[in-house]
Parts: C-alpha cells; structure tokens; sequence
C-alpha cells in the first residue's frame, strides 16, 4: 500500500467503494438481462423455445437463488475476510456469464442463472457493510448512495446492448466488466473492522489509517475497544464440551438472540428492503417492456423510452448523491417514498380509467411522465437507502449473521415480485398490482418510521449503542449465560 501514498483518502475510499459497488451493480445487470433476451427467445427463430412459463423462471430464478449465497456469506466473512468473500462472489458471476455467453440450450441458461443469483446474494450481503467499514461517516451516506448510480450505469447498459445486439454478446459485455471488477477488488484492502475483530490491531490500525488518514483516531479506538471487549467476551466451551454441544448452542442463543442490539435492526431491515423490492425498481428495470406498452400503449420501438428511463435513473442518483449529503436518512425515506405511493395510485387510476374508455383526453406522454416520476422515486431513494441503512444499522459483532438473516427477507421480497409480476399484470391489470404495491409500501414505510433511528453522520458504533440493551438486560443476560455454559 506504500506506493499509493500520493492518493488522498478520499480517493482510496473512491478506489475501494467503486471495486465493492461493481459487484453490487452486476446484481442488477443480471436483472435487467432479461428485458432483451426473453423477446430474442421467444422469437421462433432463435433455436431455444421460450414460452411465459419458462421466461419467468429465467427471470425469476436469480432472485431464488439470493438465499443460498446469503446463507453461506456470513461462514465465508468470518473464516476468510470480507476481500475473498468478494472475490469469491465476483469469480462466481463471472462463471455465470460465460455460461450464458455459450448456452446454447435452457438446462446451462438456468444454471448461469442459478450462479448469478447465488453470487447476488453474496454482494448484496456483503457490498453494504463492507463500503460502510471502508468509508468516512462524513461521506458513507454517498458512498453507499454511488452503488446505485453504477447499478443504473450497469442496467443502462445492458438494456441498451439487449435492445440492439444478442444476448450472447451483451452476456460477453458483462462478463468483461465483472473481469475489470475483480481487478479493482484484488488491489484493494481488507477490512479494518474484520481485522479488528480478529485480534489484528495493528493490521487494523495500518489498514484504518491508509482508508482515512490520521483524522479519524476516535473512530479507530472504538474499533479496535470494541473489537477487544467482544473478542475477550466470546463464549468458549470447556476443554470436555464439544463445540456444537446442546449446551454451547443454547448458551449462544440466549446470549445473543434476545438482545435488542441483535432483534431489532434485523427487524427494521425486513421492512427497509420491503419498501425497496415493492417500490417498483424489479417491476420497472426487469420487466420494462411491458410496464411502457400497458402505461404508454405505445405500439412503436419501445427502445428508445427505455434507455431514456434508464438515462433518467442514473441523474436520479447523482441527485441522490446530493440529497442524501443534505438531508436526513428518516426524511428522505419519508417524502420521497410517500412521493412514490400516491405516483402508483395515480398510475394505477390512470391505467384503471384507460382500461375502462373513461378518459377525457389521453396521450402517450402522459404515461411517460408518470413512468418517470416513479422511476425518479425509486432511483432517488427506495432502491438506493436501504442499502446505505443496512451498511449503518447492524452493530458490528453481527454484522454478519444479522445482516444474513435480513437478506433471506431481501430475497424473499425479490422473489415473490419477480416471480409473480406476469400473474397480477394478467389477473388484476396494472393497476390493480401497482395498488397492492403501493399498500405494502405503506405499512412498512410505516413501521419503519415508528423504530428508525437517524443515522446520518454518526459513527457506526454511536448507531449500534441505540440498539444496546439496558444495563440490567445485561447483567441478567451475564447471569444466564454463565449458569447455561456450567451446566
């Protein structure tokens, strides 16, 4: 690292950021793929039969596979790093698009599918709490918002390679970037916050200082203080008790299962990702074809309207990148998701009123303002904070399994609505759908408000102790524990 001493801090936070928001950004190429290569495969004379049962498992089946690279994500942070878990997750994508690069049937198109839903799951687990642990608080809030600038660069360009060339050669494309992608991840670092918890301090403090510079001491010391405590806290079985014991498991649980600092972020994030997967960014970037002829009826080339929507969601989030510097996470999440809710509800009345000839006046137009107001909704806050909230919220010492079992409800959100977009457009129209939509955004943005602390500009430990338990929590938590790992 001493030959990058002429770069500033804030450029090696730009170098390492940009090699985690890469990963994060392929997740949603592999999304957005779709949108050109189901109409090239269901074109008779492609070689592959597709019908709409078949192309929504191809579409569907990475946000499937989310859960097994989140189940394995937190094993891996823990024995080999948060940069081999990366690397790990990049090499796995890169696998999966050189399958769909040479399929030439469904059986090696569903398992590229399989590999870059599983490699998915390992970014999104991952990219939050590693560009977190990497970044100043001043400039978190951006860092993790510059995810989703390169996530809608991604899907501009994979949308607009699908739109004019053959899948083959857009799944080549991105399998390039993904190869540049790890590159960047090889030269970058590990974690100081890992390393600390490892008992590396002084591979901690050489790495902290190299990311921040030296303005930055009191955040290192509460690192490394409370890597110290949790590391000389850890429960170890006597030399007679096996390690998986019944009783050393029930000693975990109880010793941490019912603490607030575990529970409650995990149960915040269930209804953060829910605002982000039922917002609309899965319906609006893999389904986008058929979101622009129902709100537009437009019978021309849609391509066009798509790159513009996607054109419109990279300024989004660079105006995002501004807001979120400016403006409170709470009031952010608040206005601009309600923002969007009463944008579906107008949308689905509009379309509703279409359907039913009770239009006074109508124009293709009208359906691209609305389109893009609820794509500047999404890009600008729905599908780029939660991110950033997952990187702030979960107190260190769980990091990684609070943050897994938060992902398994990311998946399953992701799921359901890519799997079940076709259904509702077919049974209940869009504007039925786009109402169920904006009522489940409702209640979690809801809840979300009601347990949400702020978390702009503080340190990750200051947020963490919000959650803390009380201090006779914890001395009946001590009690317990040490009666359970006697026994």
């Amino acid at each position: 690292m001493s030959s990058w001493r002429h770069l500033t801090p804030f450029m090696k936070q730009c170098f390492v950021t940009t090699g985690v928001a890469l990963n994060i950004g392929g997740g949603a190429t592999v999304m957005a793929f779709v949108t050109g290569m189901l109409p090239q495969l269901k074109d008779s004379t492609s070689g592959i039969y597709v019908d709409d049962a078949i192309g929504s498992w191809i579409a569907a089946t990475p946000s499937m596979c989310l859960l097994i690279g989140n189940l394995i994500t937190p094993t891996l942070m823990s024995i080999f790093g948060r940069k081999i878990t990366n690397i790990i997750s990049i090499t796995i994508v890169i696998i999966g698009w050189l399958c769909l690069a040479i399929a030439e049937d469904i059986t090696l198109i569903l398992f590229a599918r399989i590999l870059q839903g599983v490699s998915m799951g390992m970014a999104l687990n991952l990219g939050p709490i590693l560009i977190a642990e990497y970044t100043s608080p001043v400039n978190r809030g951006a860092f993790l918002m510059f995810m989703s600038v390169l996530t809608a660069t991604g899907v501009l360009v994979t949308h607009t390679i699908g739109s004019y060339f053959s899948w083959q050669l857009n799944a080549t494309v991105c399998m390039v970037l993904a190869f540049l992608n790890l590159l960047i991840v090889l030269y970058s670092p590990e974690s100081p916050a890992w390393l600390a918890d490892n008992g590396r301090y002084d591979d901690c403090s050489k790495t902290f200082r190299w990311l921040r510079g030296e303005h930055e001491e009191i955040e290192l010391n509460e690192i490394i203080k409370s890597s110290i405590v949790h590391n000389e806290a850890k429960i170890r079985p006597s030399a007679e008790e096996p390690s998986f014991s019944f009783g050393f498991v029930m000693c975990y649980i109880k010793r941490n299962m019912i603490c607030r600092e575990f529970y409650m972020p995990i149960f915040i994030m269930i209804h953060v990702y829910g605002i982000g997967q039922w917002a609309g960014i899965n319906v609006l970037s893999t389904y986008t074809l058929d979101v622009c002829r129902n709100i537009i009826s437009f019978d021309g080339d849609v391509a066009p309207h798509i790159i513009a929507l996607d054109t419109q969601r990279i300024v989004s989030n660079l105006a995002a990148i501004i807001m979120i510097r400016k403006f409170k996470r709470r009031t952010m999440l608040f206005s601009i998701t309600s923002l969007g809710i009463l944008v579906m509800l107008v949308t689905a009345g509009y379309t509703y009123a279409k359907s039913k000839n009770l239009m006074p006046f109508d124009h293709p137009y009208l359906g691209v303002l609305l389109i893009h107001l609820h794509m500047f909704t999404v890009a600008s806050c729905t599908i780029s904070l939660p991110y950033i909230i997952a990187g702030e919220i979960f107190p260190l010492k769980y990091k990684g399994v609070a943050g897994g079992i938060s992902i398994l409800f990311f998946s399953l959100h992701f799921s359901v609505v890519v799997k079940t977009v076709p259904y509702l457009f077919n049974t209940l129209g869009i504007y039925g759908a786009y109402c169920m939509y904006a009522g489940i955004v409702a209640y979690c943005l809801l809840v979300t408000v009601i347990f949400l602390p702020e978390t702009k500009d503080r340190t990750l430990q200051d947020i963490a102790n919000d959650f803390r338990c009380t201090k006779l929590h914890l001395k009946s938590l001590e009690s317990e524990t040490e009666i359970l790992c006697n026994t």
